[in-house]
Protein backbone atom coordinates (compact mmCIF):
# COMPACT_ATOMS: atom_id res chain seq x y z
CA UNK A 1 0.00 0.00 0.00
CA UNK A 2 1.36 3.45 -1.16
CA UNK A 3 1.08 6.46 1.29
CA UNK A 4 1.22 10.25 0.02
CA UNK A 5 0.64 12.62 2.49
CA UNK A 6 0.11 16.13 0.69
CA UNK A 7 -0.44 19.29 3.19
CA UNK A 8 -3.57 18.64 5.57
CA UNK A 9 -3.86 15.39 2.83
CA UNK A 10 -3.57 11.58 3.24
CA UNK A 11 -3.44 9.97 -0.23
CA UNK A 12 -4.03 6.34 0.21
CA UNK A 13 -3.44 4.04 -2.88
CA UNK A 14 -5.10 0.99 -2.52
CA UNK A 15 -8.69 -1.61 -1.94
CA UNK A 16 -10.96 0.60 0.55
CA UNK A 17 -12.42 -2.25 1.77
CA UNK A 18 -9.10 -3.62 3.15
CA UNK A 19 -7.93 0.29 4.33
CA UNK A 20 -10.98 1.76 6.23
CA UNK A 21 -10.97 -0.58 8.97
CA UNK A 22 -8.27 0.69 10.15
CA UNK A 23 -8.62 4.82 9.73
CA UNK A 24 -11.11 5.24 12.73
CA UNK A 25 -13.98 7.80 12.72
CA UNK A 26 -13.92 11.18 10.52
CA UNK A 27 -16.18 14.11 10.72
CA UNK A 28 -17.91 13.20 7.12
CA UNK A 29 -17.36 11.01 4.27
CA UNK A 30 -17.88 13.49 0.94
CA UNK A 31 -17.39 10.84 -1.96
CA UNK A 32 -18.48 9.79 -5.17
CA UNK A 33 -18.77 5.63 -5.73
CA UNK A 34 -18.95 3.62 -9.09
CA UNK A 35 -22.59 3.09 -9.88
CA UNK A 36 -22.36 0.27 -11.60
CA UNK A 37 -23.20 1.57 -14.88
CA UNK A 38 -20.10 0.91 -16.73
CA UNK A 39 -19.26 4.94 -16.97
CA UNK A 40 -15.23 4.00 -16.01
CA UNK A 41 -14.58 4.66 -19.97
CA UNK A 42 -16.02 6.30 -22.80
CA UNK A 43 -15.13 6.46 -26.45
CA UNK A 44 -14.30 9.94 -28.03
CA UNK A 45 -17.76 11.68 -29.68
CA UNK A 46 -18.16 15.38 -31.29
CA UNK A 47 -21.02 17.51 -31.61
CA UNK A 48 -22.10 20.92 -31.08
CA UNK A 49 -21.37 21.01 -27.46
CA UNK A 50 -18.23 20.14 -27.69
CA UNK A 51 -17.84 16.41 -27.88
CA UNK A 52 -16.34 14.28 -25.01
CA UNK A 53 -13.21 13.38 -24.33
CA UNK A 54 -12.06 9.48 -24.90
CA UNK A 55 -10.98 7.57 -21.98
CA UNK A 56 -10.02 3.59 -21.87
CA UNK A 57 -12.43 1.51 -20.28
CA UNK A 58 -11.13 0.01 -16.86
CA UNK A 59 -13.57 -2.10 -15.34
CA UNK A 60 -14.18 -0.26 -12.24
CA UNK A 61 -17.88 0.54 -12.91
CA UNK A 62 -19.05 -3.05 -13.81
CA UNK A 63 -20.90 -3.34 -10.56
CA UNK A 64 -22.22 -1.41 -7.55
CA UNK A 65 -20.34 -1.78 -4.04
CA UNK A 66 -21.29 -3.90 -2.06
CA UNK A 67 -23.91 -2.90 0.89
CA UNK A 68 -21.42 -4.43 3.39
CA UNK A 69 -18.87 -1.80 1.41
CA UNK A 70 -21.14 1.11 2.43
CA UNK A 71 -22.18 -0.15 5.78
CA UNK A 72 -18.66 0.53 6.74
CA UNK A 73 -18.86 3.72 5.28
CA UNK A 74 -21.77 4.98 7.31
CA UNK A 75 -19.88 3.52 10.40
CA UNK A 76 -16.97 5.85 9.16
CA UNK A 77 -18.65 9.48 9.63
CA UNK A 78 -21.74 10.87 11.43
CA UNK A 79 -22.03 12.78 8.34
CA UNK A 80 -22.02 11.81 4.89
CA UNK A 81 -22.96 12.82 1.13
CA UNK A 82 -22.89 10.37 -1.34
CA UNK A 83 -23.02 11.09 -4.96
CA UNK A 84 -25.45 8.66 -6.82
CA UNK A 85 -27.18 8.22 -4.14
CA UNK A 86 -30.45 6.74 -6.56
CA UNK A 87 -28.45 3.26 -7.71
CA UNK A 88 -27.66 2.60 -3.67
CA UNK A 89 -31.18 4.17 -2.16
CA UNK A 90 -31.92 0.52 -1.54
CA UNK A 91 -28.66 0.63 1.04
CA UNK A 92 -29.40 4.00 2.64
CA UNK A 93 -31.79 5.33 5.42
CA UNK A 94 -34.73 7.41 3.97
CA UNK A 95 -33.50 11.26 3.71
CA UNK A 96 -35.46 14.56 3.27
CA UNK A 97 -31.83 16.35 2.39
CA UNK A 98 -30.57 15.41 -1.08
CA UNK A 99 -28.65 17.55 -3.28
CA UNK A 100 -29.55 18.24 -6.86
CA UNK A 101 -26.65 19.04 -9.25
CA UNK A 102 -28.64 20.69 -12.32
CA UNK A 103 -25.96 20.36 -15.07
CA UNK A 104 -27.75 23.44 -16.97
CA UNK A 105 -27.80 21.64 -20.08
CA UNK A 106 -30.58 19.73 -21.89
CA UNK A 107 -28.98 17.42 -24.47
CA UNK A 108 -28.86 13.75 -24.42
CA UNK A 109 -27.11 13.11 -21.53
CA UNK A 110 -28.40 13.26 -17.80
CA UNK A 111 -30.14 16.72 -16.91
CA UNK A 112 -28.68 16.08 -13.22
CA UNK A 113 -26.90 13.87 -10.57
CA UNK A 114 -28.43 13.00 -7.42
CA UNK A 115 -26.68 13.08 -3.73
CA UNK A 116 -28.01 11.48 -0.81
CA UNK A 117 -27.13 12.97 2.57
CA UNK A 118 -27.14 11.13 5.95
CA UNK A 119 -28.09 15.34 7.16
CA UNK A 120 -31.49 16.45 7.79
CA UNK A 121 -32.72 19.26 6.27
CA UNK A 122 -34.64 20.02 2.97
CA UNK A 123 -33.79 18.95 -1.23
CA UNK A 124 -30.74 21.68 -2.14
CA UNK A 125 -30.45 21.86 -6.06
CA UNK A 126 -27.21 23.80 -7.04
CA UNK A 127 -27.23 24.65 -11.20
CA UNK A 128 -23.72 24.07 -12.54
CA UNK A 129 -23.05 23.97 -16.14
CA UNK A 130 -21.48 20.43 -16.77
CA UNK A 131 -18.53 22.22 -19.31
CA UNK A 132 -17.05 24.14 -15.78
CA UNK A 133 -14.98 20.94 -16.03
CA UNK A 134 -13.18 22.19 -19.25
CA UNK A 135 -12.25 24.88 -16.62
CA UNK A 136 -11.01 22.57 -14.14
CA UNK A 137 -9.36 20.17 -16.35
CA UNK A 138 -11.41 16.99 -16.60
CA UNK A 139 -8.63 14.16 -16.41
CA UNK A 140 -11.17 11.50 -15.24
CA UNK A 141 -14.51 10.11 -17.17
CA UNK A 142 -16.92 10.56 -13.40
CA UNK A 143 -15.03 13.58 -12.48
CA UNK A 144 -17.06 16.57 -10.85
CA UNK A 145 -16.74 20.44 -10.78
CA UNK A 146 -14.67 21.21 -7.70
CA UNK A 147 -17.72 23.57 -7.39
CA UNK A 148 -19.93 20.82 -6.56
CA UNK A 149 -17.65 19.10 -4.54
CA UNK A 150 -16.72 22.57 -2.27
CA UNK A 151 -21.02 22.78 -2.11
CA UNK A 152 -21.45 19.27 -0.78
CA UNK A 153 -18.92 20.03 1.96
CA UNK A 154 -20.95 23.24 2.77
CA UNK A 155 -23.93 21.57 2.79
CA UNK A 156 -22.69 19.52 5.87
CA UNK A 157 -22.55 20.99 10.16
CA UNK A 158 -18.70 22.27 9.43
CA UNK A 159 -16.85 18.99 9.00
CA UNK A 160 -13.41 19.61 9.75
CA UNK A 161 -11.43 15.71 8.30
CA UNK A 162 -12.99 14.38 5.44
CA UNK A 163 -13.41 11.11 3.99
CA UNK A 164 -13.42 10.25 -0.14
CA UNK A 165 -12.92 6.13 -0.14
CA UNK A 166 -13.46 6.91 -4.20
CA UNK A 167 -10.93 9.74 -4.87
CA UNK A 168 -10.68 9.02 -8.60
CA UNK A 169 -8.66 11.84 -9.49
CA UNK A 170 -8.98 14.32 -6.35
CA UNK A 171 -11.73 16.57 -6.12
CA UNK A 172 -12.78 15.87 -3.19
CA UNK A 173 -9.42 16.67 -2.07
CA UNK A 174 -8.61 19.95 -4.34
CA UNK A 175 -11.95 21.20 -2.38
CA UNK A 176 -10.80 20.53 0.73
CA UNK A 177 -7.78 22.53 0.42
CA UNK A 178 -9.51 25.08 -0.75
CA UNK A 179 -11.77 25.33 1.91
CA UNK A 180 -8.91 24.97 4.37
CA UNK A 181 -10.29 21.00 5.68
CA UNK A 182 -7.97 18.27 6.01
CA UNK A 183 -8.40 15.47 3.82
CA UNK A 184 -8.51 11.58 3.88
CA UNK A 185 -8.88 10.16 0.07
CA UNK A 186 -8.37 6.12 -0.91
CA UNK A 187 -8.39 5.16 -4.31
CA UNK A 188 -7.47 1.65 -6.42
CA UNK A 189 -6.58 3.12 -9.69
CA UNK A 190 -2.63 4.01 -9.78
CA UNK A 191 -3.21 6.32 -12.69
CA UNK A 192 -6.01 8.00 -11.00
CA UNK A 193 -4.12 8.14 -7.66
CA UNK A 194 -1.60 9.76 -9.33
CA UNK A 195 -3.09 12.41 -10.91
CA UNK A 196 -5.11 12.84 -7.88
CA UNK A 197 -1.71 13.76 -6.13
CA UNK A 198 -0.71 16.61 -9.02
CA UNK A 199 -3.85 18.21 -8.46
CA UNK A 200 -4.24 17.98 -4.89
CA UNK A 201 -0.71 19.52 -4.52
CA UNK A 202 -1.04 22.16 -7.45
CA UNK A 203 -4.34 22.93 -5.36
CA UNK A 204 -2.01 23.56 -1.95
CA UNK A 205 -0.24 25.88 -3.83
CA UNK A 206 -2.76 28.24 -4.68
CA UNK A 207 -3.74 30.96 -2.07
CA UNK A 208 -7.10 30.28 -0.52
CA UNK A 209 -10.08 32.99 -0.68
CA UNK A 210 -10.73 34.80 2.51
CA UNK A 211 -14.22 33.77 3.91
CA UNK A 212 -14.61 30.75 1.24
CA UNK A 213 -15.64 28.32 3.93
CA UNK A 214 -18.22 30.58 5.33
CA UNK A 215 -22.04 29.99 5.32
CA UNK A 216 -23.82 32.39 3.15
CA UNK A 217 -25.99 34.79 5.84
CA UNK A 218 -29.57 34.25 5.77
CA UNK A 219 -32.46 36.44 6.53
CA UNK A 220 -35.56 35.79 9.26
CA UNK A 221 -38.77 36.27 8.91
CA UNK A 222 -39.72 39.10 10.55
CA UNK A 223 -42.48 38.24 13.92
CA UNK A 224 -46.05 40.55 13.15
Amino acid sequence: MRVEHIGDATLYLGDCREILPGLGKVDAVVTDPPYGIGKDGQKRTTGGHGGRKAYEFLGWDAERPAKETFDTILDSADQHVIWGGNYFADFFPASGKWLVWDKGQRINQSDGELAWTSNPGALRIFELNRVSLLVDGAVHPTQKPVEIMQWSILQLNEPQTILDPFMGSGTTGVACAKLGRKFIGIEIEERYFDIACKRIAAAYAEPRLPGLDQPKPTQEAMAL
